[in-house]
């Protein structure tokens, strides 16, 4: 079973990413504050990231370069959501998201993106 690992600081779209994840055969685990990011990854080893851009006092675009930078996360898939900001910001910044989703999102199309990351990984 593939592993996603979401992290969002709205408790509420955690449990709505996990319903439709976990309802679709994907184990899923939840995270809502981003400073523990990469010690879920160390311990869990997803094989996808689901990422908030907005977490409260961090920035998931800077969580994301960081989980591209590193050796041992760099082949992870990211995927941002966000309701607040521009996809095209987004795609132009160093250590780039695998693919990004505004809110509110439909769910045909968060599970798409997921598939297509995964398939490629």
């Amino acid at each position: 079973m593939r592993r996603i690992l979401a992290v969002d600081d709205d408790k509420d779209i955690l449990e709505i990413l996990q319903f439709i994840l976990e309802d679709s055969g994907y184990e899923v685990e939840t995270l809502a504050d981003g400073h523990f990011l990469f010690d879920r990854i160390k311990k869990n080893h997803p094989d996808l990231i689901i990422l908030d851009i907005m977490l409260g006092n961090m920035d998931g675009r800077e969580l994301c370069r960081n989980v591209k930078a590193k050796k041992e996360t760099h082949n992870i898939p990211v995927i941002l959501l966000s309701a607040s900001h521009a996809v095209t910001d987004t795609r132009k910044q160093n250590g780039n998201p695998d693919d990004f989703i505004a809110k509110p999102f439909d769910i045909n199309v968060l599970l798409s993106s997921v598939e297509k990351h995964l398939a490629a990984a």
